[in-house]
């Protein structure tokens, strides 16, 4: 059996920036052992396998792999899957506006396609999230400490550190510059002796309310025991969490909030989330998290029946 796939580039508008995202548009002849399999074969962060048991146009199921297991939501692989089935003629678009219905193991997402003269140029989709946040966290030293900075360079003043979790629970970070997000070294050994373990999280969300690229508002990038020293993986789940961390602040004000993160730099795949939040004042908030993204490869995998 012959199946097409599609890698693109997501939350960038430049090739070989953003994130690598494997799509196979017609999936429906695979099983959960092929998936899993390709997955690891191709090896990227995050491949989408869909399929279209309904027959409805506008609508398609999706199963998200990771080299080592299935993922029940990821946000990338919405944007790569949409952007590919447009680029590759399998959804019609409209003009102006495409809307898509995805069914993922954590339930359905809406999406959105805007398009300029029938090519796709933005993506966003829509998902309520809840979020329970804990302050109950370590110390300034702590946390100083096993992120190879200086205690000063965490802000403690407009922003503090917070646990929060959406179903998985991030430990978020604030720090004054920019350049300290980006040259934070993660001590495996300042971790496992200190208090942070028994938080639960496994991954610190480092961020900075400030960044030298004027298409964002802030810069983050994921830390933790089990992200190699020099990776710089996608945000893009950690989203929910962050976005619930900022309405859970006294200052953010009731009302619809936009906001765009930026993830690595010019020399490492820098990657650009827009978020609108519509912010209540209740626990649940309602997000639309949107992107670009460019076609990179295509090509044909080998799978045994």
């Amino acid at each position: 059996m012959v199946i097409d796939y599609f890698i693109a580039d997501v939350f960038t508008n430049k090739i070989f920036s953003g994130a690598q995202i494997a799509v196979f548009p017609r999936a429906d002849k695979l099983t959960d052992e092929q998936m899993a399999l390709i997955a690891s074969e191709i090896n990227l962060s995050e491949t989408a396998f869909i399929s279209n048991p309904s027959g409805d146009a506008a609508a398609r199921k999706m199963r998200v792999f990771s080299p080592l297991a299935e993922i029940d939501f990821a946000g990338h692989p919405i944007i790569a899957t949409a952007f590919i089935l447009a680029s590759c003629g399998e959804i019609q678009l409209t003009e102006g506006m495409t809307a898509l219905m995805f069914e993922l193991n954590s339930g359905d997402i809406e999406v959105n396609i805007s398009s300029l003269n029938g090519k796709p140029t933005f993506v966003q989709f829509t998902n309520k999230v809840s979020s329970v946040i804990d302050r109950y966290t370590p110390s300034i030293a702590e946390l100083a400490e096993f992120l190879s900075i200086k205690p000063e360079a965490i802000d403690h003043k407009k922003f503090s550190t917070r646990l929060v979790s959406c179903g998985f629970p991030y430990l978020v970070v604030p720090v004054w510059k920019y350049e300290t997000v980006r040259n934070a070294i993660f001590n495996f050994a300042s971790w496992s002796q200190s208090s942070a373990p028994q938080t639960a999280a496994q991954e610190i969300l480092l961020f900075s309310a400030k960044t030298p690229y004027q298409d964002s508002n802030f810069n983050a990038r994921l830390l933790g025991p089990n992200i190699g020293v020099h990776e710089d993986p996608p945000v893009g789940s950690a989203m929910p969490a962050f976005s619930s961390y900022l309405a859970s602040f006294e200052f953010t004000q009731q009302g619809t909030h936009v906001f765009a993160v930026d993830r690595g730099d010019a020399k490492n795949r820098r990657s650009v989330l827009n978020i609108e939040m519509d912010h209540k004042g209740q626990p649940e908030l309602t997000l639309r998290i949107g992107g670009e993204a460019v076609m990179v490869a295509e090509g044909k995998i080998h799978v045994a029946e």
